[in-house]
């Protein structure tokens, strides 16, 4: 008998106090992190079209101008013409149901955060979706993870309301799907925490609760993306370096103050295409779309392929670029041309208003601008720099930094992106010395200016300048 047995006494009892504490458990599991998971899924799920229908366009734009080889002015007109006539209508939709989804669209989703704009999130999950299909899949020079992160809000608020959450809880999904989008854009779930910890920033009356949903989303993201496009683990298979010698680490220092100086001009440069394309009035405004996207179109057929993928090098994300520059090894004066007109076109594309986000085609610049500055250092200390490509991997944390001043999200971005984590410290004091640079040059964070220009906007103030 029970009664009579002490140890089957001491057991029930057990199992009576484990069972109220599951249950107890249970009853304060909040439903968000559910929510956050599902929204996770979503997303990784729409990265994977958004990224497989652009690399099908573009493809197709090679086919169309590969077939009309033979005949010189169509090879190249056709193409051009196509580009435009998507680059067009990926405005008209952008401008005519959601000119909000305009960019990355990350300033925005900071501003639904902070309680500025309010957030249209079916209309922004389509128009950047397709707008983004369209723009992209002509050769612009944008990154996918702008519209992810803009989508995966949208998407995480969407999946909010229909489970009629508190508005609390939707704006701590917001900021989930945000990171969410940057993991799946990346591969890199950790750079997605770090990026809404690190840049976004938002309050919230429960930052555990929010930290443990952005967390969820961020790798729920990452293992629908990886279930579609398989384990392919590093995002860029790019060599893997070892762990760089104590005596190197004062190149890289200097490698961070010369991607200080880039990054200053990046933001100067950029924030001038925004004014000069502010600017545009009539006919000019009204076809931004068909000259700009047959002006890419243009440049996306004289670009070849990279041989490792099949990204353009001088158009597209910057992923052939990065290939190109690795895999082919090609001379001085190319990688300057390439890093020129790809510096150029991003200020082009972006100004202009395209959908597109400049996280990856920063990568390529600063992979350009890296493997430029080692080789220059190589030939004055040819002993010293025993691996020079691993200056390209540093340099990719380093712009990020200088721009977007978010040193850690950047070094984790690059170390997930490259698979190269044994590089900690060369990544650490290249994006230092790169904030650092940038910050005493009187440069501003990128998205920290592009938010207050869209709230001047809003409120029909006149754009100062600002870097």
């Amino acid at each position: 008998m029970l009664e009579n047995n002490p140890n089957s006494k001491r057991s029930f009892v057990f199992f009576n106090r484990l069972t109220e504490r599951f249950t107890e458990a249970r009853r304060k599991l909040d439903v968000v992190l559910i929510w956050a998971a599902i929204s996770g899924l979503c997303i990784g799920f729409i990265a994977t079209f958004l990224r497989y229908s652009v690399k099908f366009l573009i493809l197709q734009r090679s086919l169309v101008a590969s077939v009309l080889a033979g005949y010189p002015i169509l090879a190249w007109l056709i193409p051009s013409l196509i580009s435009g006539v998507m680059v067009f209508l990926s405005f008209w939709l952008m401008r005519r149901f959601a000119p909000e989804t305009s960019g990355s669209g990350i300033p925005r989703v900071e501003g639904v955060l902070d309680g500025v704009f309010t957030f249209r999130a079916f209309r922004v999950l389509l128009v950047k979706l397709f707008g983004g299909i369209l723009s992209m899949g002509a050769g612009m020079v944008a990154g996918f993870e702008g519209p992810t992160i803009q989508m995966g809000s949208a998407v995480a608020k969407i999946i909010g309301s229909l489970a009629k959450t508190s508005p609390e809880n939707i704006r701590i999904l917001i900021a989930a799907g945000a990171g969410a989008g940057l993991a799946a854009a990346f591969n890199a779930p950790i750079a997605g925490i770090l990026f809404i910890t690190e840049e976004v920033r938002p309050k919230f009356e429960s930052w555990s609760l929010a930290y443990r949903s952005v967390m969820i989303a961020s790798v729920t993201a990452t293992i629908s993306t990886r279930l579609f496009n398989g384990q392919q683990g590093a995002f860029l298979k790019i060599t893997q370096f070892e762990r760089v010698p104590l005596g190197d680490l004062w190149m890289f220092g200097l490698l961070g103050i010369g991607l200080g100086v880039l990054g200053y001009g990046f933001n100067f440069f950029l924030f001038r295409a925004l004014d000069w394309f502010g600017h545009l009035r009539g006919l000019a405004y009204r076809f931004t779309g068909l000259w700009v996207g047959c002006t890419i179109g243009f440049l996306a057929w004289l670009s070849p392929l990279a041989t490792a993928s099949d990204w353009q090098v001088l158009t597209g994300s910057g992923e052939g670029a990065i290939f190109w520059s690795f895999n082919q090894e090609p001379p001085g004066y190319l990688l300057l041309f390439v890093l020129i007109a790809r510096f150029a076109l991003v200020m082009f594309c972006y100004g202009s208003g395209a959908i597109g986000g400049i996280f990856a085609p920063m990568l390529s610049i600063s992979t350009l601008f890296s493997l430029s500055m080692a080789r220059e250092l190589n030939s004055w200390f040819p002993d010293q720099i025993s691996q020079p490509a691993v200056f390209a991997v540093a340099g990719m944390g380093g712009l990020v930094a200088a721009t977007v001043r978010a040193p850690l999200t950047a070094m984790m971005l690059t170390m997930e992106l490259t698979n190269n984590y044994f590089i900690v410290v060369p990544l650490l004091v290249t994006s230092i010395f790169a904030s650092i640079s940038a910050h005493l040059l009187g440069g501003e964070p990128v998205y920290s200016v592009l938010l207050k220009r869209a709230y001047d906007k809003l409120q029909g103030k006149p754009q100062k300048d600002s870097v």
